[in-house]
């Protein structure tokens, strides 16, 4: 079978197709043939070298399709059964997948496979990013960054279904565009984000910044923080954040920062089923939208990453497996 390989650390060109070995489940999992793969800032992290896991390893931890076979020790699931996972399926860019049962989220049959990985992995993280991280509130004024990405069109949703005032930046003005259609009241430039949050309210600044660019953003976005704000650090699409001065969040009035993860958010099957649920509730009801901006073949991966680290993406990308 085919499947996407990063042979040492490097840029999106070390990407390598290979022909390999169907995988077989060990005890307490399950190989799924893959429909749709879900591309993510963390395969650029494992293939940079900035995770533990180390090259030679296969490429991909989101993915999207149907049990092909079951090992022992699992319950709940059955052959030919649509199945979803944003973590416990290393080597998702393949034809098939070996993954952790307690990772498998069941994909109800009114959701199909694209939106099903589009919701996943940006979608469980807006989850517990306005639930858990920042228990955003009605009357709350939030700031999101990169609003017109996959995750950022999803925190402006679920801030403003959850009843706050969303701030967006971008980088193009047909990226404004679409970050005020999911629901931004306002969408600025990033050179002059920190004055126009000033402006916008009234020197009071926001509530929460929800940040994934990282060194290019950081210091505006503290000194864009309401006394005793939350600067919620999610990634860092620029580079890496600068060191932080302590003593600055007093001086910034008490601020708080913090730098989640969504493994420490979805740690038992449990836990992780409720938050999958509630984002497909939504995705049912209307009251949120998902953007896939760009698919592109399993062969095509260089492609994407390139698009997504040059920050030329909108919405979710997706890899597309042929049959």
């Amino acid at each position: 079978m085919k499947s996407i390989i990063v042979p040492t650390a490097g840029g999106p060109e070390v990407y390598a197709i290979e022909d390999v070995a169907r995988p077989h489940p060990a005890a307490g999992q399950v190989v799924v043939d893959l429909a749709v793969s879900g591309v993510n800032f963390l395969d650029v992290a494992q293939r940079q070298g900035a995770t533990p896991l180390k090259p030679p390893f296969a490429a991909g931890v989101e993915g999207m399709g149907t049990i092909a076979e079951i090992g022992d020790d699992v319950e709940g699931f059955s052959p030919g059964q649509r199945v979803g996972w944003l973590a416990g399926g290393q080597g998702s860019f393949s034809d098939a997948a070996a993954v952790d049962a307690d990772k498998l989220v069941a994909v109800p049959d009114d959701i199909d496979d694209e939106t099903a990985a589009a919701a996943l992995m940006q979608g469980v993280t807006a989850h517990y990013l306005t639930t858990d991280t920042y228990p955003v509130r009605p009357g709350d004024t939030v700031l999101v960054h990169a609003a017109a990405g996959g995750l950022g069109q999803l925190l402006v949703q679920v801030a403003a279904l959850k009843g706050a005032t969303v701030y967006g930046t971008a980088s193009t003005p047909e990226k404004a565009a679409i970050a005020r259609a999911r629901g931004a009241t306002e969408v600025m430039d990033y050179a002059d984000f920190p004055q126009r949050i000033d402006e916008l309210t009234g020197g009071q600044g926001v509530a929460v910044v929800y940040d994934g660019i990282g060194a290019d953003t950081f210091e505006g976005s503290l000194s864009a923080l309401a006394i005793r704000g939350v600067l919620v650090c999610l990634g860092n699409a620029s580079g890496p954040t600068p060191p932080l001065d302590i003593a600055a969040l007093n001086a910034g009035g008490s601020l708080y920062v913090t730098r989640p993860t969504v493994a420490h958010h979805i740690r038992t099957p449990e836990e992780l089923g409720r938050r999958a649920h509630e984002v497909f509730e939504w995705i049912r009801q209307g009251k949120i939208h998902l953007s896939i901006g760009q698919r592109h073949p399993l062969d095509d991966v260089t492609t994407a990453f390139r698009e997504l680290e040059a920050r030329r993406t909108t919405g979710k990308t997706l890899l597309v497996h042929g049959r």
